[in-house]
């Protein structure tokens, strides 16, 4: 239930076209739904402005039919995250509208479709072996109302692949700079731009790379101003903050 579903139900009373009892035996429902192994938020979507999203890993396939089967009882957009296409198929027998995004590892379901604001998010990958993370980010995006723009594949080791894109990353409204390795692209990036930069340090790497500590060690000490970091391999909470800010 979002803010404008509220008023309509509150219009709704006043103008007499729904009784005072069909709208509180609605609003029975409206904070939270206890499926016993889940507590249902359905209160988020009017306080933070996007429903629930759905963690698919460590679920059981049964819990997450649960949690949708729940969700479906509402007209919000669902978003499920680190989702097999074990669990996709489970969740396609129940909404036949539902899409996976394999390389994002996400499944959604829309019920409608969001206003896009004017200006867009650009998404960046220092090399291809980060394009998993940054598809989680930009799906994420998008799927929360935004235009996305992706430019894989521009890291430190061929900066001249990053200034070719330069007119297009500085009209972005945000940009998400996702890098493996020592993570050097986000401080670059931060230094040649104007916008916030929200950086995502990835897993990928040799052994010293210590499975994205040493990236993510290398953006929180950047040496650039307006960078902002995320945890390893977290595209999702990028694509979620980007998309925050982008909307505002």
């Amino acid at each position: 239930m979002d803010k404008e579903y509220l008023e309509k139900l509150l219009k709704d009373v006043k103008n007499g076209t729904r009784s005072v009892e069909e709208v509180l035996h609605e609003l029975q429902s409206f904070s939270i739904k206890d499926l016993g192994f889940a507590k249902l938020d359905y209160h988020r979507e009017l306080r933070r402005g996007y429903p629930e999203i759905i963690y698919a890993a460590g679920k059981s396939v049964v819990q997450l039919e649960g949690i949708v089967r729940a969700m479906l009882e509402h007209d919000s957009n669902i978003i499920i995250t680190k989702a097999s296409k074990k669990k996709y198929d489970a969740v396609k027998k129940l909404a036949q509208e539902a899409a996976y995004y394999k390389e994002a590892r996400i499944i959604s379901i829309r019920k409608k479709e969001p206003v896009l604001p004017e200006t867009y998010i650009s998404v960046i990958t220092a090399g291809t072996s980060d394009i998993p993370v940054a598809e989680e980010a930009a799906v994420t995006a998008e799927l929360l109302g935004n235009t996305v723009r992706r430019i894989f594949d521009v890291g430190v080791a061929g900066i001249h692949r990053l200034t070719a894109h330069l007119d297009e990353i500085r009209k972005s409204r945000i940009v998400i700079v996702i890098a493996g390795m020592e993570g050097a692209l986000a401080s670059i990036v931060a230094g040649l731009v104007n916008i916030p930069v929200i950086a995502v340090p990835t897993s990928v790497g040799y052994g010293a790379n210590l499975q994205g500590i040493s990236a993510l060690l290398a953006m929180l000490t950047s040496c650039s101003g307006g960078v902002a970091v995320v945890n390893i391999d977290n595209g999702f909470g990028a694509g979620y903050y980007a998309s925050m800010i982008n909307r505002l």
